[in-house]
């Protein structure tokens, strides 16, 4: 338990305009500061954009299909099951060659 304690962090996040208190694992600060800072940049972006013609809420919004939609094709674009189905075959073919 005490272990647990050691390996979290309590931390202040500042996103967009608002500062946020979270606790994460120690390893990950980066990437939550990171994400942080991400989604500053994209929000002030969608916000210079459209602040006259849309509220806070869609910008939010509007950003976080921005971010979605990043990590949707990353994951799409490290799909490997496609090649695990192949190297299986190839595999049960060579042992049944082998035989």
């Amino acid at each position: 338990m005490a272990e647990d304690s050691k390996e979290k962090l309590y931390i202040k996040l500042h996103v967009y305009d608002k500062d946020i208190h979270v606790t994460i694992n120690r390893d990950e600060e980066q990437l939550y500061r990171d994400a942080a800072k991400l989604i500053t940049e994209r929000y002030g972006v969608y916000n210079q954009m459209f602040k006259v013609s849309k509220g806070e809420h869609e910008i939010a919004l509007m950003t976080l299909v921005e971010i979605a939609l990043r990590l949707q094709r990353e994951l799409t674009r490290n799909d490997t099951q496609p090649y695990d189905r192949i190297l299986l075959q190839l595999t049960s073919e060579i042992e049944e060659a082998l035989k």
